[in-house]
């Protein structure tokens, strides 16, 4: 039998992160090894760097990302991205979508943990 995902599963992880990244650049600006701290503080601990700027690009590409580059005073110049407004449009359409989808996954859980009990009692009886 395959083993439960953790938070972290890649494959969760990758349908997660791009709304993650979109709820983050509502908040505020940020360049991006800020939004991987972030992200971390979030609960996604172990993170990788990595994972977060192929997002960043597509966005930037797709138009729901702007971006600038900021002189750092503790290194090289930081590129930092902003929501344009259609990236906040995306970010509304992506929040909706995900609340949908947890929608039925609740239904969906409800129901198994409902049957689950029902069968329990059942061979009780």
């Amino acid at each position: 039998m395959e083993q439960p995902s953790s938070p972290h599963d890649p494959q969760l992880l990758r349908g997660v992160l791009p709304m993650l990244i979109l709820s983050l650049l509502h908040d505020q600006e940020s360049y991006g090894y800020e939004l991987v701290e972030r992200l971390r503080s979030l609960g996604l601990s172990g993170l990788a760097t990595g994972a977060v700027y192929p997002v960043l690009s597509r966005f930037e590409r797709d138009g729901w990302l702007s971006s600038y580059m900021q002189p750092s005073a503790t290194g090289p110049a930081r590129k930092y991205y902003a929501l344009t407004q259609t990236g906040e449009q995306a970010r509304l359409d992506t929040a909706r979508r995900w609340q949908e989808v947890v929608a039925v996954a609740e239904r969906g859980l409800s129901l198994a943990s409902t049957e689950t009990k029902h069968k329990e009692e059942r061979n009780v009886s």
